[in-house]
Order: C-alpha cells, then structure tokens, then sequence
C-alpha cells in the first residue's frame, strides 16, 4: 500500500511539474487554509477528503510498523516496562523471570544500547541509565549467565556518555576490593578480574591507571585478552598518549583490522594524514578492503577539509559501509546537494542502497535547511525500497509533515505514537507545536507541550513563543500560567518577552494584581525581573497595556523607569502616553512629563518638544499643543518648519478650521510659506471635509510656483471626487499630470472609481477638452490605448473614456488586466474595483480570469475579492459557483458581507 502511494505521489508530482511539490500536496492533502499554487490558482478546489488524509495517514502508519520495535524488540521495552514499574527486588525478580529474558552476550549488548519507547515514567536519561544498571546487575546473578568483556565495556561506554565516569572509578574501587583474587588468575573463556579492570579505567578517561594494571599482570607473566588490548590502545590514542602506544602494538596481529584503524585514527589526531593514507594503501589488499580502517581515514580527511581526498578513497576502496560514512560526513559538513548526487549516482551505476541511519540524518539535515521537497523524495524512496525506518525516520516523517502544512496528518500520526513506535526528539515537537499553531488548533499544541514536557524536553524558545503569545491572543490565561509554572519546575526561566506579553494580556484582561506578579516568576525572581526590564518590550507592553485600561496614573513613572534602564522611548510610545493622560483630562501630568524629560541631559530638548507637541496633536487638544509650542518659545527655542507643522496638524485633525487659518496667516507674517505648509494645510482640510479651502491653499501654492505633494493632489481627487466637484478634479488633475510626475495607484484608483459608477465624469473631462481647444482623440475602448508611452494626462483621458459608466457594452476586456498593467500602476485595490466592475457587468469569466491573474502578480485577495467573486454568481443564479467560492472564502479566514448572504439566500 505505502509503495503504491508513494509511487502515485511520484507520477502526480511529476505530472504537475510547474506546480512546486508541496503546493500540489498540500492543496491534495491538508484540510488546512493554505496559500494557493502559484500558477494557477484554484480557490473552487473542494476542501480535501478526510479519506485522502486518511490514506496517507495509513499507508506511513503501515510503513512505521515495520520498525523492529513493533516486533523483535517488545520483549525488551516490557522488561524496561518492569524495571520502571517494580522498586521492590523480590517483586522485580519474579516479574522478570516470568518473562524469562534469554541470557546472552548479544542479548545484553542489545538491552544496553535500546532506547525504550516513550514513556513518562522513565523519560529522563539518568532514570534509563539506572535501569540499565538494574537490569546489568540482575543478569549478572543469573547463573550460569557470566557477562563478558563486551558487555562491560557497552556498560562502562553508557556511564561514559552519561559523563558518570566518576561514577566508574568508584564502581572499580569497590570491585577491585571485593573480587580481587587471592592469586593471579590463569586465562578462561571467562573475563579476567584484570581486564575488567583495565577496560574500565580505559572507558572512564584514566588510561594512565589502565596502563599500570597492564603492567603489573605483564610483570607476573600474563597477557591481556586482544579485546582489552584494543579498548586500552584507543583509549591512549583518544588522550593524546601516542607515546605509549607502540609499546602495545606488537601486542596485536599485524592484520588485525581494529589494530590497524586506531593506528591510523593515531596518525590522523597528530596531522600525519598522508602518512595514514599511505599505511592504508600498503596494507595487504585484503585488510585493506576492510572497512573500519577507510572510513577512519575518510572521516578524518573531511573533518579537515580535504573532501578530495577523501573521495579519491573512497572510489578506491569502495563498499556500502565506507560509502554511509561519506555520506554521513557530507552531511554534517552540510554539502546536501554533493551528499544527494553522490547518492543517485551510486544508485544507479552499482544499485547501492544505504541503511536507514544515513537516509535518517540525511533527511533531518535536509529537513533543517527547509528543503522539503528532496526530504520527501527520500521517504517515498524509503519505502519504495522496503527500509525499515528507525525512529529518527519517522521523527523526520512528523517534521516533514509539520513543515508542508499536513497537519492533519502529523497530528494523527503523533496520536498513534504508542502503537507505531514513534519516539519524537525535540525538533519535532517543536516543529509539531509551531504547525498546529498555524492552523490555529491551539489546544492540540498545548496538549503536545504537555506530552513533551512530561517527556523531559521543554519546548524551544520559539516554539514556546510562538504558542504562548496565541494563548495570550485567544485569552487562554490560565494555559499560559500552567506553561509558566511548568518551566519554573523544570528551572527553565521564559524568555523575557514571553513574560512580557504575558504581562500585557493581563493588563488587558483587567487582571493586574496578577501582571504585577509575572516579574517575580521562578525561584530566581530577581533574575527574572532583571531580564524582564532589561527588555525594552517589557515597559512597550505594560504602557500600552495601562493606557488601554485607562490606568494612566502609572504612565509618566514608567517611562521615567524605562528611561533609567537605558531604554528610548519612541515618538510614538510618547504619543500613546499623551494621548492616555489627555483622555482623562490629566493635562498637568502631561506638562509634568515635559519638564522631567527636559530635566534629562541625554534628550534633544528641541525633539522632546516635537514629541509632546505631536502627542498633543494625535490627541486632539490643539490648545494644550500650543502651549507646548509657547514654551518652547519661551526656553529660546527657535521653532523650525517640523514645530510649525506639528502644531498646524493639531488644529486641522481637531477640525479648528479657524485657529489653522489664524495659525497660518501668522506663520506667514512671519516668513513665506513653504511647499510643505502648504502641504499640511492641503491634506489636513480635506481630510476635515473642507475641500473648497483645501482647492484655494493649492491654488495659492501653484501661483507662487510651489509642488505640492503627491499626497496632496491624491487628497483633493478623493475629496473633489467625494462631492462630484469634477470640473475642480479634472483641473487638479491635469495640473498633476503638468508636474511630470508618473500617475500613482491611487489616483489611478480613485478615477476608476467614479468611472466606473457613471458618465459625469467623462462629459466634464471632453466638455474642458473641447474648451481648451485641445483635440487630441481619446478612444472609448482598451484597444485603442497608445500603443507608445504618452503623458499622464493622455493616460488618464484613455482611463476615464475606457471605463465610464460601466463594462456591458466595452469589447475587448480579456485584456484589460494586460493593457492596466502596461500603463497605469495596480495594486490590490485596483483589481477589486474591476472584479467589481465585472461582477455588475455579469462577466463572471473574466472576474475569475481577473482573480487567477492576481495571485500570478502575487497580490493576496481580501475579503472584498471573494465576496465580489460570491455576489457575482449569485446574480448569475449560479448557486453551485456561489456556494463553492464561499467555501473557498471560508477556507481562506474570510465571510461574505451581510448583502452577499440575503442574495446567497435569494439564490438558495
């Protein structure tokens, strides 16, 4: 079944070439809102079937099952199961002869190196290792099981690894004075009380103690076995003791294939790579064949950077072990694109085919580094080829699922962990936390946090972040402080941002006995706190938090603390509070706050001014903005055109119409305005629905041979236009058009605009046309554009003519996307407006060609694009289109307007 998916997956992808592998598999697959396929889109696509999910679900499910876990291995996670469940020795003892486990070297060295499946009561290492040392101890009383030389020595590596070497050296101790023999002991089959001896310094980093051992039994006469010779020899080797190591040599067969690997692993930690490579090639080609000798030497030349090298070896002496280590080595090193070719070349000239340890780290590399598409290409490979995967395979298979957007998959592959085997690692909780917080399934990303914690591994930072601000978002208080606590027992102290917005949430909620709480989260509660107003967003958030509430009393002390802690304030941090304190009439504070910041050396006073002065101004007390300006006045600052401007703003956002006209003619007592006075007073009178005044500062301007702004003439044509003053707008216009400059988006926009809504327009546009005895022809059609760049004027003259009073009776608008975007600039507005156009002109197949084309120039539709697309079936009666965009619609975060939902009724 998984071979047979894969291979349809395969012949899909391969098919849709033009389409990027996940974007087909995802709009296959994931019930999850995605973006579309870039090209083509197709939002009428239905929402996946739960029964494709379903498949693939199974077929990965099927694949999991084949892992070793599920079957040979069962009998040892059930004793892991017993040692886990069973404190008494009697109760452990009967429980485990009942399972009566077969004593062997083999079997031993297996149990060690087995990582149980997950399970939270044995999920910390130190708790695996002890029982481990249970197990190992249990074994060794059953008679007449003896352990050997190996199984110590895979004992001693797992307290090695564990960094319990001391832990080692007292075991010894103990063993030397308990089990020392009263004479030397003649050589058995059996191990030695001294090679135990031996291999254990040797693995707990004493090599020197080791070595004295060594010498003591070879000064009675006795030898050490080859095993212990070999574990001694790499131990010195591993210190840097190359002195003492030819004295050991000799000891072992010149042939011997591990003898010969530490020699050379020798050579290479003291540089001599040459001299290693040259060894290896003088060896009889039958050692030399061996694989342990070449891949030393392969890994030690790429771990200097000699990948030449070590490729020449590797075609020199080539086999599957030799050819893993490369690829491991290539991987690590983070040459994924040399790892992949080596790989498809070896596979199609000699049909090599690696284990699943180096698919496995080389798919999490690939993973790693987001390429997703040559990871899956190795999963479906794997199962193709009937690789059994190991748990890093399917904790690879989890984060390629998270990263592609199937959730839906990953989630239910993560449910039936215990039944698959399937051990997640950190990454791909993390990864797994992130995805279903982008799906919005917050819930599910808890519990998974939970599960992980429970395991021992706290999320990342990011993804920790990334669902604590959504809980936060979503009101979820109560999970974030259960998150929170849960870091404090597991003495990981949260970021300072997370406790940040945690902070702001609770100010927001009206909690703020419990905000004042958060700083003095964990046992280091001064750390904490430290970290946190080390934060600049610390003090972002509890300002912006207090003023929501209204809490202003608090405002001007904390961005005195802030300040004390070295951090800036912004303009508009400023502003906020100003605004804050005026909207409760607490104007003094707000002059309180201007001289202690004054008061500060380290502030630009002049800027200072500016800031209270624009916060005043945002906040609507223009009174309170120009006492500011006296003052500053008056402290023999000398106001600069930004003061002026600043002041000015304030009185036309508070619709003062008369003290900005008093301001004005001031200001120009004073000097000669300029363009950007000019400016201010054009934009902030249209804005206050005053465009008859706005018309006389702009001609006022032109006269004295001043430019204003681009945003000034936008303004007017939306303000002219919103009062059907057409004959002023095609005069601002035409002026616009003289200035040079290229039309802009909204200009363009706003012509489409009232184009489209009637003919008033263009009769005013022909009647100045014929008055100014300017007969240029402008066509009434698209196709009759200039074909050459004309001037703006022309351009706007070929808008008004094509669009005016609607599109039922225009030809050639298959092309009115192209011909747009050849002369006029668009944005998502524009495209709206003609989808609208569309929709009432019942030309719903160049809307839906017009929709496709948006997502070609990489514009995101809003909400007014899928509604028009909606409406636009419904007065059609096309029920089942309208009915499928909404679905569409619906899918991508949006619903229809409350009139597309009577008409989507009416249609019904």
């Amino acid at each position: 079944m998984s071979r047979h998916l894969s291979n349809s997956l395969r012949r899909l992808n391969r098919a849709s070439s033009s389409l990027p592998l996940l974007r087909f598999l995802s709009n296959t697959f994931s019930s999850t809102p995605l973006p579309p396929p870039l090209p083509p889109f197709t939002p009428l696509l239905s929402p996946p079937s739960s029964s494709l999910a379903a498949t693939v679900t199974a077929a990965f499910s099927q694949w999991f099952l084949s892992h070793p876990s599920n079957s040979s291995n069962s009998l040892l996670d059930r004793i892991y199961s017993a040692l886990a469940s069973t404190s008494d020795e009697h109760t452990l003892d009967h429980s485990l002869s009942t399972l009566n486990p077969p004593l062997s070297e083999t079997f031993l060295l297996t149990f060690l190196s087995h990582k149980p499946f997950f399970d939270s009561a044995i999920h910390d290492y130190n708790k695996l290792l002890l029982l481990k040392l249970r197990f190992f101890d249990w074994s060794g009383r059953r008679k007449p099981y003896r352990h050997s030389r190996s199984v110590y020595h895979a004992l001693f590596q797992l307290l090695k690894k564990s960094n319990k070497s001391p832990l080692i050296l007292q075991w010894l101790q103990l063993f030397s004075t308990s089990h020392k023999p009263s004479r030397l002991p003649h050589p058995n089959p059996h191990p030695s009380f001294y090679d135990t001896l031996v291999i254990g310094y040797a693995v707990a980093g004493k090599p020197e103690t080791a070595l004295g051992i060594f010498g003591r039994i070879r000064f009675s006469g006795l030898e050490l076995q080859p095993f212990t010779i070999r574990v001694l020899l790499n131990s010195l080797v591993e210190n840097s003791l190359f002195s003492f190591c030819d004295s050991l040599f000799p000891l072992l067969p010149r042939t011997d294939p591990v003898a010969v690997s530490i020699r050379i692993k020798a050579m290479c930690m003291q540089k001599n790579l040459d001299s290693a490579e040259s060894l290896l090639r003088s060896l009889p080609s039958r050692l030399a064949a061996r694989e342990v000798p070449v891949c030393v030497l392969v890994t030690a030349f790429c771990k200097s950077g000699k990948y030449a090298k070590a490729r020449k070896v590797v075609d020199d002496f080539p086999s599957g072990e030799v050819y893993a280590v490369w690829l491991k080595c290539l991987v690590k090193m983070g040459k994924l694109s040399e790892a992949l070719g080596f790989l498809a070349d070896k596979k199609v000239k000699e049909d090599y085919i690696p284990d699943s340890t180096v698919y496995s780290s080389l798919i999490m590399r690939l993973l790693r580094g987001n390429h997703l598409s040559e990871a899956y290409d190795l999963l479906t490979e794997m199962m193709e080829e009937g690789i059994p995967p190991t748990r890093v395979t399917m904790s690879a298979a989890l984060r390629f699922f998270c990263k592609a957007g199937f959730v839906d998959v990953a989630l239910n592959l993560y449910r039936s962990r215990r039944e698959l085997g399937i051990d997640p690692g950190g990454p791909t909780f993390d990864d797994l936390i992130r995805a279903l917080c982008a799906d919005g399934d917050y819930d599910s990303a808890y519990n998974v946090v939970d599960d992980s914690m429970r395991k021992g591994h706290f999320p990342g930072r990011q993804a920790f972040a990334t669902l604590a601000s959504a809980l936060c978002r979503e009101g979820n208080l109560n999970q974030v402080r259960t998150l929170l606590d849960a870091s404090v027992q597991q003495e990981v102290r949260p970021a300072a941002d997370i406790l940040a917005g945690y902070m702001a949430a609770l100010c927001k909620a009206g909690n703020l006995t419990e905000a004042c709480l958060v700083p003095h989260t964990g046992k280091d509660s001064v750390g904490t706190m430290e970290s946190m107003y080390k934060n600049k967003s610390t003090y972002i958030s509890m300002i912006r938090a207090f003023a929501l509430l209204d809490r202003v009393d608090t405002l001007p002390r904390l961005v005195i603390e802030m300040q004390e802690m070295g951090h800036v304030p912004s303009r508009s941090l400023y502003r906020t509070v100003i605004v804050s304190l005026c909207k409760m009439d607490k104007y003094g504070d707000v002059l309180g706050l201007l001289s202690e910041q004054l008061q500060r050396r380290n502030l630009d006073e002049r800027a200072c001014y500016h800031y209270f002065i624009d916060g005043a101004a945002h906040a609507g007390t223009p009174d309170l903005a120009r006492e500011i300006y006296n003052r500053m006045v008056s402290a023999g600052i000398e106001p600069n055109w930004e003061s002026e401007n600043l002041l000015l703003h304030g009185y036309l956002k508070s619709s003062k119409i008369s003290d900005a006209l008093n301001f004005f003619e001031f200001l120009r007592g004073r000097k000669e305005p300029t363009s950007k006075m000019y400016n201010v007073m054009i934009v902030g009178l249209c804005r206050a629905s005053r465009p008859d005044l706005a018309v006389d500062f702009w001609k006022e301007a032109r006269e004295k041979k001043l430019i204003p702004s681009l945003e000034s003439y936008e303004e007017l044509s939306l303000a002219l236009g919103s009062v059907k003053d057409y004959t002023t707008l095609v005069k601002v216009l035409d002026d616009f058009c003289e200035t040079g400059r290229p039309v802009s988006a909204f200009l363009c926009n706003v012509v489409l605009m009232h184009t489209l809504k009637n003919r008033d327009l263009l009769r005013v546009w022909f009647k100045l046309r014929e008055e100014s005895k300017d007969t240029d022809s402008y066509g009434t059609e698209l196709n009759e554009l200039p074909h050459n760049q004309s001037s703006a004027q022309m351009l706007l003259g070929q808008l008004i003519a094509a669009f005016s009073g609607g599109i039922r009776t225009k030809k050639n608008l298959d092309k009115v996307a192209e011909e747009f975007e050849k002369y006029f600039p668009m944005d998502l507005y524009t495209y709206n407006m003609l989808l609208r156009a569309f929709a009432v002109g019942g030309r719903m197949d160049l809307a839906r060609e017009l929709f496709n084309r948006m997502y070609e120039k990489g514009y995101w539709p809003n909400r007014w694009s899928f509604d028009t697309m909606v409406l636009g079936f419904c007065k059609e009666g096309d029920k089942g289109e309208a009915e499928r965009w909404r679905d569409a619609m619906s899918r991508n975060g949006f619903s229809p307007t409350q009139h597309t939902m009577k008409l989507l009724a009416i249609t019904s």
